[in-house]
Formats: structure tokens, C-alpha cells, sequence
């Protein structure tokens, strides 16, 4: 399929956080954003045929989730990961995001034991703390330019009386693609301390070629508490449709979950979402197979840049995800300075590594899902503002 992922869309006054959001988050608009992740490509041409179609009908009311909806999930794990999901095992949620909070709310009291691996997803810390429950950090080991699970750390983490673990699967910043040995171990201190884990695989389709991403719970047994989310959002771009589902393989688990989404009332969906999900799902794969090509160029581009024109940045290599964690320790700024020169000097906007929690300090978080030419418009402010120092 051929796609234009090098033409540039204008995105300003269109409420995008990305854009129209950056004078609040840098201090100024002045920045070339490559921070929220979401990509500045369209979404599939399905997926937009087919909002385009539904909106013919003028008439928006409420909607429920037709058994469509699930079956197209379905058909797309078995296709892409040989994962095959009964019906039964899906619930809809209004985000991954949400889906985290509430599984806090529903698997650890107050007070009790959630494991999170810093550096991570922000909302992996404030799922914890603002449900009052006790954030546990089992940080990831840097060796050799390659991320690892500190298993030995993990195992006492759990013996704490940790309730619950969430893994982010591709991991957000890091970018890695965790193997069926790392997953395995996971999951035998997991059985061995009755943990139930989360298993955030909101990214698992933006795996580069040559990687292979598993999802956890294919790997688990029955009497395993494996929760997975999923998202077309990240995927095909329709974050701000705002529609992910939860697989819960266990009924109990579910029960406990569908109780804190009811106690907030989150049964109900919009058209939009629900045609989206369906239509990305159903016809976005050949649109997402030239995607992660130009992802992997792009990673590339960066990749090699960095080594000719900016030896002191070094790009911890991704395995997935279309975000980059930058290693910017060796620029001899500590956190204020680098936020300050990226903003003030390069003009660039990218995510503080410090935001990621523990092991984010002298790093930053480049957003290459954007045309080519624009990552290298960021470059090269980067290394000119480095060198006009």
C-alpha cells in the first residue's frame, strides 16, 4: 500500500494538545512539537471513509457495542498475534488510561502494594497514588545500552505484599519489546506471590519489523490474573476517539472490574468511536504494514544522525513504539538546563525523561511519527543550538 507518510498536515487550531497545547506545556509556541504521542499522519482511509459514512446519518444518539465491534478485535489478535480472544473476554472501556486507574481501584485495597517499573508512563504512578494505594518501584536495569527487568528487585517487591503489577508491554519510553524468557519469569514470581498483573500493551502493533512482541497472556495458564489492554488508538492514530477494551480471561475478574466501571458510570460510548475501532481494525492492517516501515527509517535516520552530528546524545535503540528515549546525560546539563535548552535554544518540544519517574533524569522523549522531514528539522536545531554554545 502506498501511503504519503512524508506530507506535512497542518494541525494548528484544531484543539490538538500537541500543537495548540504547546504555549501551555513549554512557556511558548515556539516549538516544533514532538512530544504527545499521537503522529502527525492520517489515520487510515477506512478509517475515515467510514466516519465520513456514519455521519451521513445526522442523527447522534446513544450507542451500544455490537457484537461487530468484538468480532473484529478478535479476528485481528488471532491474525496479528495468533491470540484468539472469546467474546466473553473483552470488556469496553473508554481508554487505557481509564482501564488503568480502574484496575488499580478494583485489584489492591487502599493502602496495599502496586509494582511499577520506572522510567514509565506517568499515569502508571498516578494510578497509584491518587487511588491511595502504595506505589511500589521495581526500576529498570540500563546495561549496554539495553533496558532489562530487574527480576531479583521484582521478587522482593512482591514479597512486600504487592497486590498488583503494571507492565507496560511495549514499554513507554524505553522502547522494549520484551522477550518470552523475560515475560515467562514475569510470570512465574507472579504465580508464586498470587500477583495479578496489567499488562498495558496499548503500543503491542507498533512492534518494527524483525521484532516479535508476545502478548503476556498467551503465555499464562488458567489460574493465572492476567489483564490486557488494547487499544486501536495508538495503532492507527484515533487517540481522541477514545475507545480501548480490557481482556480478562478470568469471570471473576471481570465481575470486580465491571463493578468500579459501573460505580462511575462508564457504560456508555459515542458512534464515532465505535465506527472507528471497527473500520481501523477491519481495514487499517496494509496502511499500518507501510507505517512500521517508515517508523523504522525514521528510528534509523535518527539513529545515524545522532551518531555523526551528536555523539554526546545516544539513542537508547528501540524495538518498538514510535517513541525514541534519548540518553542526553553526557551534555553535562542537569534537568532544568536540558528542558530549557531543548524549549529556549533548540526550539524543539520533547517529553522531560525526569516526568517518567526514577532512571528519567538526563533524558528526553522524541516523538518520530512525523514526516521525515520535520525529524530533521528537529536535528538540526539540536545540533545547532548545541553548537552556537
Amino acid at each position: 500500500m502506498t501511503v504519503d507518510f512524508d506530507k506535512v498536515i497542518v494541525r494548528d487550531d484544531t484543539a490538538s494538545v500537541k500543537y495548540d497545547g504547546r504555549a501551555a506545556y513549554f512557556g511558548t509556541a515556539d516549538v516544533l512539537p514532538l512530544w504527545v504521542a499521537d503522529m502527525d499522519f492520517p489515520a487510515p482511509a477506512a478509517v475515515t471513509k467510514a466516519l465520513m459514512q456514519r455521519a451521513e446519518n445526522p442523527i447522534y444518539g446513544y450507542t451500544f457495542y455490537p457484537e461487530s465491534l468484538y468480532e473484529a478485535l478478535s479476528d485481528w489478535l488471532k491474525k496479528r498475534q495468533g491470540w484468539v480472544v472469546p467474546h466473553e473476554w473483552i470488556m469496553m472501556a473508554p481508554g487505557v488510561v481509564t482501564s488503568l486507574f480502574a484496575t488499580v481501584s478494583a485489584f489492591a485495597e487502599v493502602g496495599e502494594g502496586v509494582i511499577v517499573q520506572p522510567p514509565v508512563y506517568s499515569p502508571f504512578f498516578s494510578a497509584v497514588t491518587t487511588n491511595q494505594r502504595r506505589l511500589i518501584e521495581n526500576p529498570l536495569l540500563l546495561e549496554n545500552g539495553r533496558y532489562h527487568i530487574d527480576f531479583e528487585h521484582l521478587e522482593h517487591c512482591a514479597a512486600e505484599g504487592a497486590k498488583l503489577l503494571l507492565l507496560c508491554s511495549p514499554h513507554n519510553p524505553v522502547g522494549r519489546v520484551w522477550t518470552k524468557a523475560e515475560l515467562l519469569q514475569l510470570l512465574d514470581i507472579a504465580r508464586r506471590y498470587d500477583l495479578t498483573i496489567l499488562s498495558d500493551e496499548i503500543h503491542a502493533d507498533l512492534v518494527y519489523p524483525g521484532e516479535q512482541q508476545t502478548a503476556l497472556a498467551t503465555l499464562a495458564n488458567h489460574n493465572d490474573k492476567i489483564i490486557t489492554a488494547v487499544a486501536p488508538s495508538k495503532t492507527f492514530n484515533i487517540p481522541g476517539l477514545g475507545l480501548s477494551a480490557l481482556i480478562v480471561p478470568n469471570p471473576e475478574q471481570r465481575v470486580k472490574l465491571q463493578k468500579v466501571f459501573d460505580s462511575l458510570h462508564l457504560s456508555n460510548t459515542n458512534p464515532f468511536s465505535i465506527t472507528a475501532f471497527e473500520a481501523a481494525y477491519r481495514g487499517g492492517e496494509a496502511w499500518l504494514d507501510s507505517l512500521l516501515i517508515y517508523l523504522r527509517n525514521n528510528r534509523d535516520f535518527v539513529s545515524d544522525y545522532l551518531t555523526k552530528n551528536l555523539p554526546n546524545i545516544k539513542l537508547i535503540q528501540s524495538q518498538g513504539t514510535y517513541l525514541l528515549w534519548l540518553d542526553c546525560r553526557d551534555l553535562g546539563m542537569n534537568d532544568l538546563q536540558l528542558k530549557d535548552f531543548f524549549v529556549q535554544q533548540a526550539k524543539v518540544g520533547l517529553n522531560p525523561g525526569e516526568s517518567f519517574g526514577q532512571g528519567g533524569s538526563g533524558f528526553m522523549r522524541l516523538n518520530i511519527a512525523a514526516p521525515r522531514a520535520v525529524i530533521a528539522e528537529a536535528l538540526t536545531r539540536v545540533s545547532k543550538a548545541l553548537n552556537g554554545r
